[in-house]
């Protein structure tokens, strides 16, 4: 079975579920549709994993267990089309537009970076950047740590997950970046920190510059 006709299956049970006055039992949605029962379940189980489709429990009518039915989910399809890329933009230029723009989204950065690391114990120099690395690699960067070339004062980020943005906002983007990795090593408690981004310092690769937080330590 093909993914289209794998949606096209779950869309017309969801509008079943949709018109119907009451919730609906698998039977009825097969009989409705012209469906096996098997397929109905198969479907409503990954429309329930989806969160597009609610599980009622019918009144009891008589022993025995009481019949499943399931409705549409009451509300805004949480699988519905997003568009993150136009809010980002939107709030990217709104940063742009004020005064300071790039202090402002740096530390709007730290502020992120801070809260996506969390409350912990003071790491080492090693242990802060490696969780740093773990994290920026879990948004999307895919970092090096040592950079390429073998330098462990850098690290290289091969991948801009904005990257559409950072081409035409770096001026907000790139301030941001460098914020949260600000904020991520101060959670940490590192006794080192980011202090300079180059961006695109090759076609595809960035660097963050380490250096130590207390000046008269080499940063290890």
């Amino acid at each position: 079975m093909s993914p289209r006709h794998v949606s096209t299956r779950r869309d017309e049970i969801l509008a079943a579920l949709r018109a119907a006055d009451e919730p609906l039992g698998i039977a009825e949605l097969a009989e409705t549709l012209a469906l096996h029962p098997n397929t109905v379940r198969f479907h409503l189980d990954a429309l329930l994993d989806a969160g597009r489709v609610e599980r009622v429990t019918a009144p009891p009518a008589g022993p025995g267990r009481p019949a499943l039915l399931f409705r549409a989910h009451r509300g805004m399809d949480p699988a519905g089309p997003r568009s993150y890329r136009l809010l980002a933009a939107a709030l990217a230029d709104g940063l742009a537009a004020g005064p300071g723009p790039g202090a402002a989204a740096q530390a709007a950065g730290r502020a992120w970076g801070g809260r996506l690391v969390g409350a912990t114990e003071p790491r080492s120099r090693d242990d802060a950047i490696r969780s740093m690395v773990a994290l920026l690699d879990d948004i999307g960067f895919a970092p090096a740590w040592p950079a390429p070339g073998g330098h462990d004062q850098r690290i290289g980020l091969r991948h801009c997950p904005f990257l559409e943005l950072a081409e035409t906002r770096a001026d907000v983007v790139c301030p941001l970046h460098l914020g949260l990795m600000q904020g991520a090593m101060s959670a940490l408690g590192a006794p080192v920190t980011v202090d300079r981004l180059d961006p695109f310092a090759a076609d595809d690769l960035c660097l963050a510059h380490l250096s130590p937080t207390d000046p008269r330590e080499d940063g290890r």
